[in-house]
């Protein structure tokens, strides 16, 4: 019987419970890759203008219910996706979606006394995933800090390799340099993967040109990617000092880890209850109760001269307004969060210095689970980063057994268009590979392509 090369895989049964920010992008992402998705809100509009918008079926209800449970169909789905805006109710969907269905469950869980028990809270309620938007957020922002050159460092391979996004600046050393002449005059240890310029996202080949405004995005190792910056003309030292506006759970997340790593922390707050809460939670960084806001109360604190500034309220346009008004009057390494994604390529003209969106960092991690639970319980997806504004994606594929790509050389693979090998990890080394180079058994190989609902290391063949 003919088999063809690359079957269709059946979409997964998913059940979404919760649809605020995170609930929508989820529903948006995992309809394009041709999953059936259940939702549940307590809330009828939002079920009603988003079974109209997307082919989802819609349930009004509690998701912990058991029986509405039972009329989404739980006995016979494949995940469970908890994401209101309630730790307790997520974990406790999960619970009962783990005794009814045989189901794997994600639960989102944001306090920090819950975050430091993940691993006994995954372990003993059966968990696939739990997983913390706030600090996810918090973990990018201070990656962003310890090299504050950059606009964006995703790690991958366990923090052995990092991609890391720059804009070329006028008369910088790679103005107007063809990509295959990086190798020969600065080092072949980096790979350029992916190049926006005006608006366009390029997967680009040797005999690209870069340009001072592009957008650039490399993969190296973590040792190479610093001394490769340094060579082409950027400064590589963290930041000493921050000053952080809003006291929510992301403040708190980044501040631990910022001080942690010998950087100075000022937080801003308006809430004087919260203030005190702070103080006892981050002893070593400095709280001010104030609005901050406030133009005076800002300069008093330093804005001119701290190195870096983040706006971290809950509101985006005060976040914004706070970044262009502090490109004014400071120098500092900004990072902006966004919690909305309306308005997208407004935002995207604006100079907001380096942007986090913390409900694509939590979808990702869920939609990097779900293809690789789709491919099969042993698939080989281990992380997957949407880049550019979803335009294009970065996979690490583990390779676990032989097939069509191992054991020939990369130049005799017939790879698919608009797609770069970007490294193979081999046993903890990283390696920027050449034609000549293979990928084996016990890899694990990362790739950067504009092709998307990659789910196998396999579906890189033309």
């Amino acid at each position: 019987m003919f088999k063809p090369k690359n079957p269709i895989k059946q979409g997964l049964n998913i059940i979404i419970v919760g649809c605020g920010k995170v609930g929508i992008t989820l529903i948006e992402q995992l309809c394009k890759e041709g999953h059936d998705i259940t939702i549940i809100d307590k809330n009828p509009s939002k079920i009603q203008t988003l079974t109209n918008l997307y082919d989802v079926m819609g349930i009004v209800g509690n998701g912990a219910s058991y029986s509405v449970q039972m009329d989404a169909g739980i006995e016979s789905s494949d995940l469970i996706i908890a994401v209101t805006d309630s730790d307790e109710l997520n974990l406790l969907c999960c619970t009962v979606a783990r005794r009814v269905g045989n189901c794997a469950a994600i639960a989102r869980v944001r306090t920090p006394d819950y975050s430091k028990e993940v691993g006994y809270l995954r372990e003993k309620l059966g968990l696939a995933m739990i997983i913390n938007p706030e600090l996810e957020a918090a973990k990018e922002a201070a990656r962003i800090l310890y090299l504050p050159t950059a606009l964006e460092v995703n790690s991958f391979a366990h923090g052995q390799a990092e991609m890391i996004k720059f804009r070329i600046p006028e008369g910088n050393l790679l103005d107007g340099m063809a990509i295959s002449r990086l190798s020969s005059s600065i080092t072949n240890k980096v790979l350029i993967c992916a190049i926006e310029r005006d608006g366009e996202v390029h997967i680009p080949s040797g005999d690209f040109i870069m340009r001072s405004g592009d957008i650039i995005s490399f993969v190296a190792s973590r040792k190479t990617a610093k001394g490769f910056l340094v060579e082409i003309g950027f400064k590589t030292n963290q930041v000493k000092n921050t000053l952080i506006i809003g006291g929510g759970k992301a403040a708190y997340y980044l501040a631990n880890q910022l001080l942690h790593a010998g950087i100075s922390v000022k937080i801003i707050e308006s809430d004087k209850a919260r203030c005190e809460e702070l103080s006892v939670l981050l002893p070593k960084a400095i709280i001010i109760n104030g609005d901050g806001t406030d133009e005076e109360l800002l300069k008093e604190e330093g804005i001119g001269y701290v190195e870096s500034f983040i706006p971290l309220t809950g509101i985006d346009e005060e976040n914004i307004m706070l970044t262009l008004y502090a490109r004014q009057v400071s120098k500092a390494k900004i990072i902006t969060k966004i919690n909305r994604i309306n308005f997208k390529e407004v935002i995207s003209k604006l100079d907001l210095g380096s942007l986090i969106y913390p409900r694509y960092i939590t979808s990702e991690a869920i939609i990097a689970y779900v293809r690789a639970k789709k491919d099969s319980m042993d698939s080989n997806i281990e992380t997957l980063y949407h880049m550019f504004d979803y335009r294009a994606e970065a996979i690490e594929f583990r390779v676990d057994k032989k097939s069509d790509v191992t054991g020939i050389s990369l130049a005799d693979l017939s790879l698919k268009k608009n797609l770069l090998i970007s490294f193979i990890n081999r046993n903890g080394s990283i390696i920027v590979p050449s034609g000549q180079d293979c990928i084996k058994v016990g890899d694990t190989v990362m790739i950067v392509t504009t092709h998307t609902g990659f789910n196998d290391i396999q579906d890189i063949l033309a």
